[in-house]
């Protein structure tokens, strides 16, 4: 894991939103879920994008064997929920490959092994239809959109029980920086009320209206 995968790891995505909002960059991922609150993932994406299904049908899992270890697969598949792109044995696969997890615009299936073995899975949804026949992959390591947001092979990826942050290649040091300084502001305000002092004027104190005001 490099070192600025490492930061993120450590970082809730609550925080990196408020670091995103307060530069102007645009990162959350709205929409997309873990499959169970527990999950947690950080690494860099490999991107693959999904279209309709040709004559005759392409692929829909065999990149699975070129994604380094470490790496976030990031499935574009448009936000559709009729087919799905990610089943059992591309989990098997990618938790035996040692890759972080899998974020998905649309629907996965077998969602029972993705929690079994605790490999992350966030997802719009999850159904039991098969994707075969039905869409396939039309590019790898490009740009793509995972609930509105845009993410380019690279990118970190972290994502939590509140849902999925990108944070882009160009400008993840500064993302990390104000967020593990929001992070340690949040913390200060919390052992101030512990030790006595009124929430609203621990928040006062520690400018916390101000946290995630994007600047000038």
């Amino acid at each position: 894991m490099d070192a600025n995968v490492q930061r993120a790891s450590k970082l809730d995505t609550t925080a990196l939103s408020d670091a995103l909002d307060r530069l102007g960059i645009p990162g959350q991922c709205l929409g997309i879920k873990p499959l169970d609150h527990r999950f947690r993932l950080a690494g860099r994406a490999f991107t693959i994008l999904y279209g309709p299904a040709g004559v005759p049908p392409g692929t829909v899992g065999d990149f699975i064997d070129d994604v380094p270890e470490g790496s976030v697969i990031v499935i574009d598949n448009a936000g559709r929920e009729n087919a799905t792109v990610w089943g059992d044995i591309l989990t098997m696969v990618a938790h035996h490959r040692g890759i972080a997890g899998t974020v998905i615009d649309g629907a996965c299936r077998d969602t029972r092994l993705s929690r079994e073995i605790v490999y992350p899975i966030f997802s719009r949804s999850y159904s039991m239809r098969t994707g075969k026949d039905r869409v396939q992959v039309e590019a790898m390591n490009g740009t793509v959109n995972i609930g509105d947001a845009c993410v380019m092979a690279g990118d970190i990826l972290r994502g939590d029980a509140d849902g999925v942050i990108a944070i882009p290649q160009a400008h993840e040091n500064d993302v990390l920086s104000v967020a593990e300084e929001i992070d340690a502001t949040e913390e200060k305000i919390r052992r101030a009320v512990v030790d006595g002092m009124r929430l609203s004027d621990a928040r006062k104190q520690h400018r916390y209206h101000q946290l995630q005001t994007k600047t000038k």
